[in-house]
């Protein structure tokens, strides 16, 4: 291990890109507090400071991942031993993370001209630069006190970034609900800590690697399931989602792409390092409770984005679904893993970490889109949209390549990842145990349904969004946005569809990623690549994909129509479209997003439980003057499972208040009490 102590030996080029990018996203934050009465400058400063410091990340990771593992040590001689140690794991997610800051910030140069004059970009811009800095932080940390310190830092920032927007009362209960959850979330993250730092007598990540050998099989269960409920909590498993769907939606636009599309990934890393690394990935149940949780996440997080009104809050719900997927991914990995098929384990890993890329990406231009719409419309109520691909073109197309990205259809990066999973758990018949076969199995239906549902989700997206005519003032009033915020989604398009077409190439960086945790790569054995770009599953029975081929089928098939139009275009007599019966189609005769949910919501009426509202007033017996309707779902988790344990606390917290007089005579009297119980405790024999 090439390890070094800050300021004593000669630096390499991987502590100048490292200090270099620390460099810039500091530089970053200081200048936003100095420049920020002065708004676009101060914006300038702030987000370009972080594009560079994206790119250096970017030509940091990769460096990392095609070379040597970086380590540098803060304070080599104290008994906390804090340091920065990047290995080829950490390196993919600073990748990640860089990835998306590159474009993000881009996008934010003109995404917060909406806030000029009204709030503090300054503040923003210092936040921002920090949350990131601490992302990078936690992916990089080898020390557990230090690691809960930066993950402190980047949840605080965070809780800070969600109530930008304070004076909003539903942005305040956000911000509420989010430092909550994180918080119980950590309380979990330190009792796994606790634990491997009394096994291993260090709180050093290094002597954590060998920590499980020596651990009995209680403990290790314990740290595992404290592991896995701590970040699950972070990366918005359900039921511990329940921050996610208000947190991501009260957020600014570019704030909402960083934390949905990396932030909850820093979860995904300590889950990977703690399973492989910490504990060896022993355990015979393990891998399937993460498969478990992760089948229920996406079906149950893509049920609920599909009847979601509110277009971030429905991006939030989707973010449940595709970390749900990446579990099953990993879940699948782990199972296999310790069923003594590490080719297949790795070929499970590779389709987690290619969807958690994807995620990233498409998620990201997903949450900059619908940025972009409230952006130019001031409203995120999808039945108040429509008609605005006309008004806003670009930005209709940018969003259209997410959409077709994350309902995973080919050629674009989301069918790759998806197709790489259902290939891992369809090799399930290599297992003996039929235990295994079943939930692999089961997962697969799962999956399936769920990609059915995303596809379904996101068709009521667009088209009811960018579609048919406008519903509201605000879509008629629709504008194009400026030309940052459509690089930044360019960028993020353009990703996605080199994803798609280009798995040829992402593939083997993956399989030394998942090599690198799993100890064998998948490439070559379960995964090979030949010379047309057709990726094959040789172990499952000869299937094979090729997404450039799929490609060209698609060009080909859309030069069809436009022949046909070609040739009839005088010749085709013109219509009117029809419109129900009446002259001239209005907005009012459109389909709306709710009644195009509407046959989900019948067939999974048990897990929405709709409640409907209808009120009447009538001026005479015989006519009505007004009629109200009002439906709503139900969120089944907050009702029987939330919000009663928040009523026992303010019960308890009540009653409890009582010993709380504000009266000196209590207090006194209170402490009088105490030490009668300890003396007639030491006079019994207490010590």
């Amino acid at each position: 291990m090439n390890e070094k102590k800050l300021g004593y030996n000669i630096l390499k080029i991987y502590d100048y890109l490292f200090l270099g990018l620390v460099a810039f996203y500091l530089i970053g934050a200081v200048s936003s507090v100095i420049l920020n009465k002065k708004d676009r400058i101060c914006s300038y400063f702030s987000f370009y400071s972080a594009v560079a410091g994206a790119l250096l990340g970017v030509i940091f990771s990769i460096s990392v991942i095609f070379g040597e593992t970086f380590y540098l040590a803060l304070s080599q001689d104290s008994y906390l031993k804090f340091a920065f140690f990047v290995d080829k794991l950490s390196a993919f997610f600073i990748l990640v993370i860089s990835i998306s800051v590159f474009a993000v910030s881009i996008f934010s140069t003109g995404y917060v001209k909406e806030y000029s004059g009204k709030k503090n970009i300054g503040h923003l811009g210092f936040l921002y630069n920090i949350f990131i800095l601490s992302m990078i932080f936690v992916v990089s940390a080898n020390n557990a006190i230090m690691f809960l310190i930066v993950w402190e830092l980047m949840s605080v920032i965070s809780f800070f970034l969600v109530v930008y927007e304070h004076e909003k009362p539903e942005t305040r209960k956000a911000g509420f609900t989010y430092i909550v959850m994180t918080h119980i979330g950590t309380g979990f993250i330190l009792l796994s800590f606790m634990i491997f730092a009394g096994a291993s007598g260090s709180f050093s990540f290094e002597t954590f690697n060998s920590a499980g050998s020596t651990m009995t099989p209680l403990f290790k269960d314990l740290a595992f399931v404290f592991a896995f409920i701590g970040f699950g909590a972070k990366a918005g498993i359900v039921p511990l989602h329940i921050w996610l769907p208000y947190a991501h939606p009260a957020a600014p636009g570019n704030v909402s792409a960083l934390m949905s599309g990396v932030m909850i990934k820093t979860a995904i890393f300590m889950m990977i390092r703690i399973f492989f690394d910490f504990l060896g990935a022993s355990g015979p149940w393990w891998g399937y409770v993460v498969l478990a949780a992760g089948t229920i996440s996406a079906i149950l997080g893509i049920l609920y984005a599909v009847v979601e009104p509110d277009m971030k809050r429905m991006l939030a719900f989707s973010s449940i679904e595709n970390i749900g997927i990446i579990l099953i991914g990993l879940g699948a990995s782990m199972i296999f893993f310790a069923s003594g098929k590490p080719i297949i384990s790795a070929m499970a890993a590779i389709a987690a970490l290619y969807h958690l890329l994807n995620h990233s990406v498409f998620k990201g231009l997903l949450f900059m889109g619908a940025g972009s719409i409230l952006y130019s419309t001031h409203t995120k109520n999808i039945e108040e949209l429509g008609g605005i691909i006309k008004k806003m073109p670009l930005s209709a197309i940018l969003t259209l390549i997410g959409v077709l990205s994350i309902s995973a259809m080919p050629p674009f990066s989301g069918f790759v990842s998806e197709w790489l999973t259902f290939q891992s758990l369809l090799l399930s018949f290599n297992l003996n145990n039929n235990f295994a076969i079943i939930m692999l199995s089961i997962s697969a239906a799962f999956l399936a349904l769920t990609g059915a549902l995303a596809a379904y989700c996101f068709l009521k997206f667009f088209g009811m969004v960018f579609l048919a005519l406008p519903r509201s003032e605000h879509a008629r009033h629709a504008k194009e946005v400026n030309i940052p915020m459509l690089v930044g989604m360019g960028l993020f398009a353009l990703l996605s569809i080199l994803l798609g077409i280009l798995p040829v190439y992402v593939i083997p960086v993956l399989d030394r990623i998942a090599a690198s945790f799993i100890g064998t790569g998948a490439f070559g054995q379960s995964i090979s690549v030949d010379t047309f770009w057709i990726i094959s599953i040789p172990s499952s029975q000869g299937i094979s994909v090729s997404t450039p081929a799929l490609l060209a089928m698609l060009l080909v098939l859309m030069l069809i129509p436009a022949i046909i139009l070609l040739i009839n275009r005088k010749a085709r007599p013109i219509y009117e479209t029809w419109g129900c019966g009446q002259p001239v189609s209005t907005a009012r005769n459109e389909y709306s997003a709710n009644a195009f949910s509407k046959p989900v919501q019948m067939w999974f009426k048990s897990l929405y439980r709709p409640a409907i509202e209808t009120e009447a007033t009538y001026s005479s017996p015989y006519l009505k003057e007004s009629f109200r309707f009002e439906s709503r779902i139900e969120q089944v988790f907050e009702q029987y499972l939330y919000n009663p344990v928040v009523d026992f606390v303010m019960v308890r917290s009540r009653k409890a208040k009582l010993i709380q007089t504000g009266s000196i005579h209590a207090y006194l009297g209170y402490i009088f009490g105490i030490l009668i119980i300890l003396f007639m405790f030491v006079i019994m024999g207490g010590s």
